[in-house]
């Protein structure tokens, strides 16, 4: 679900365009050649963009961050306008909106089921 989130156009890869579009929905402001540093750190097969493999290693590496903790805070807070310390069925559709993500009222509750 989180790589499909990432790509797009739904054609298997990420490129810099996509990766970028979800940074700065979440509040990142990446240059381009930063993100082409990210990709390039995971793209195995040197193709320029990312595939779901290259994917899971790219989370992998994230989740083992020092700092990853804050950064899941700062993403938190992306999520929660309203800053109450939970985020709503109408906040999460409004994050999703605006990475391009339309959801039925069906999936909003499914996903906040599995929160």
């Amino acid at each position: 679900e989180a790589f499909s989130l990432f790509d797009k156009d739904g054609d298997g890869q990420i490129t810099t365009k996509e990766l970028g579009t979800v940074m700065r929905s979440l509040g990142q402001n990446p240059s381009e050649s930063e993100l082409q540093d990210m990709i390039n750190e995971v793209d195995a097969d040197n193709n320029g963009t990312i595939d779901f493999p290259e994917f899971l290693t790219m989370m992998a590496r994230k989740m083992k961050d020092t700092d990853s903790e804050e950064e899941i805070r700062e993403a938190f807070k992306v999520f929660d306008r309203d800053n109450n310390g939970f985020i709503s069925a109408a906040e999460l559709r409004h994050v999703m909106t605006s990475i391009g993500e339309r959801l039925t009222d069906d999936e909003v509750d499914e996903m906040m089921r599995e929160a």
